[in-house]
């Protein structure tokens, strides 16, 4: 596992600071947003430390933190729908600098989001 230690993401996975867990698997940790803005808002870290989209190499790699996103969607119960939601960088939102999916549902969603 690469990890930052000064990383509050990292340190979550690690089970070191406390977080609402929802779901974990080969990969990820998927706990709820402290936040929230939605009635459902999770956050879905993977466990290896990347500081956003860009450092990924590997599409099959990326490709497998969306499907986890999608599955923790649909134990959610997101049935009428759900946004993901990837800041990337300052300028882009991005708070945390480990890669990580904002899962948002349970109402319905606006457009323009910003």
């Amino acid at each position: 596992m690469t990890r930052d230690p000064s990383c509050i993401f990292c340190k979550i996975v690690a089970r070191e600071i406390p977080a609402q867990l929802v779901d974990s698997g080969d990969g990820y940790v998927a706990f709820r947003d402290i936040n929230p803005q939605a009635p459902s808002h999770i956050l879905l870290v993977p466990v290896n430390h990347k500081s956003d989209v860009t450092q990924y190499d590997d599409a099959q790699e990326l490709g497998e933190v969306f499907k986890a996103a999608a599955r923790v969607a649909e134990k959610e119960g997101l049935k009428g729908g759900f946004r993901l939601v990837v800041n990337t960088g300052d300028d882009g939102g991005q708070t945390v600098h480990h890669l990580h999916i904002h899962i948002l549902g349970g109402r319905s969603m606006n457009w323009p989001p910003g």
